[in-house]
C-alpha cells in the first residue's frame, strides 16, 4: 500500500512541473521570437513480482508476469521551433527571420549567443545591437550622417546618407544548429550552443535552406493561448487524480487498521 503514495507522489510532481512549464509559456505569449516548450515524461521502473514466461507447468509457460511500475518521471523539456505569427512594426529596424536561422549575438565576456528576438536599433556608437545592447555578429554600424536604413531579404544593410548616397554598411548572417531543440535558455531571448545542440553553421538569408530577413516585422511567440489552456487542465487533473489514489491508499490503511479495534 505504500507504494501507491510514493507512485502517486511522483506523478503530482510531474504535473507539477508541467504547470510550471505551461506557466512560463503563457507568461511570455507576447515575448518576440520565443519559443514555446513541451514536456515529456517517462516511467519509472518496474517492480516484478513474476517474470513473463515463467513455467506453471510441464512445458506450459505463462503468457505474461506481474509487474508493479514505480511513477513517473520528468524526461526532458524541449522548445518548440515552430514559426510564429510576423507582427508589422514599420520600425525598418526590426527584422524577422523567415525560416530556419537564428540571429548571432556577442556577449561582454566574447561568448556568442543566438536569438530570434530581431528587434534590433543603434547603440551610441552606431552599431547594431539588440534591445538589450548585445552587439550582432558580424559587426555592422551605421554611420552618423545616414539619413534612412533598410534591411533586405539577404540581410544586406543599406544606408542613404544626407547626399543621397547609397551604400551597404554590412550583412547580416544566420546560424543554424542541427539540433535547435537543444539549445539551452539563457535568458534575456538568448540561446546558448552545447553538445546537445550540435556546432552552429553560418549562412547568408535566403540561401542553402537559411530563413530570408523580413524588415519591418518581428516574430511573435508560437505560444497557442488555447492549447496551453488546454495543457493546463489536463494537468490540473491529473495532479487532482493523483492526490485521489494517496487519499484512496489512506482509506484503505484505516480501513485495515480498524479491523483490530
Amino acid at each position: 500500500m505504500l507504494r501507491a503514495f510514493s507512485t502517486a507522489a511522483t506523478g503530482m510532481t510531474a504535473q507539477q512541473t508541467m504547470v510550471d512549464v505551461i506557466a512560463n509559456n503563457l507568461a511570455n505569449v507576447n515575448t518576440a521570437g520565443f519559443k514555446r516548450s513541451q514536456i515529456n515524461f517517462q516511467n519509472l521502473l518496474y517492480v516484478k513480482m513474476e517474470e513473463p514466461g515463467t513455467e506453471i507447468a510441464s512445458g506450459i509457460n505463462s503468457p505474461s508476469g506481474v509487474e508493479v511500475g514505480s511513477g513517473v518521471r520528468v524526461a526532458s523539456t524541449i522548445k518548440v521551433f515552430s514559426a510564429g505569427e510576423l507582427e508589422n512594426t514599420a520600425n525598418p529596424l526590426d527584422i524577422a527571420i523567415s525560416g530556419d536561422g537564428f540571429l548571432q549575438v556577442t556577449m561582454p565576456n566574447g561568448d556568442l549567443r543566438y536569438t530570434r528576438d530581431g528587434s534590433l536599433m543603434t547603440n551610441a556608437n552606431g552599431e547594431l545591437v539588440t534591445s538589450s545592447g548585445y552587439a550582432i555578429v558580424p559587426a555592422i554600424s551605421v554611420p552618423i550622417d545616414a539619413v534612412s536604413v533598410s534591411i533586405e531579404k539577404d540581410g544586406g544593410v543599406n544606408i542613404t546618407d544626407s547626399s543621397g548616397n547609397q551604400s551597404v554598411a554590412g550583412t547580416i548572417q544566420l546560424a543554424r544548429f542541427p539540433n535547435p531543440s537543444g539549445l539551452s535558455g539563457e535568458g534575456g531571448n538568448l540561446l546558448a550552443e552545447n553538445k546537445a545542440s550540435g556546432t552552429p553553421t553560418t549562412g547568408t538569408p535566403g540561401v542553402n535552406g537559411f530563413g530570408s530577413i523580413q524588415s519591418g516585422f518581428l516574430e511573435k511567440s508560437n505560444v497557442q493561448m488555447v492549447t496551453e489552456l488546454v495543457n493546463l487542465i489536463t494537468a490540473q487533473r491529473a495532479y487532482e487524480i493523483n492526490s485521489r489514489a494517496i487519499r484512496a491508499g489512506d482509506d484503505m490503511l484505516q480501513t485495515a487498521n480498524n479491523i483490530v479495534r
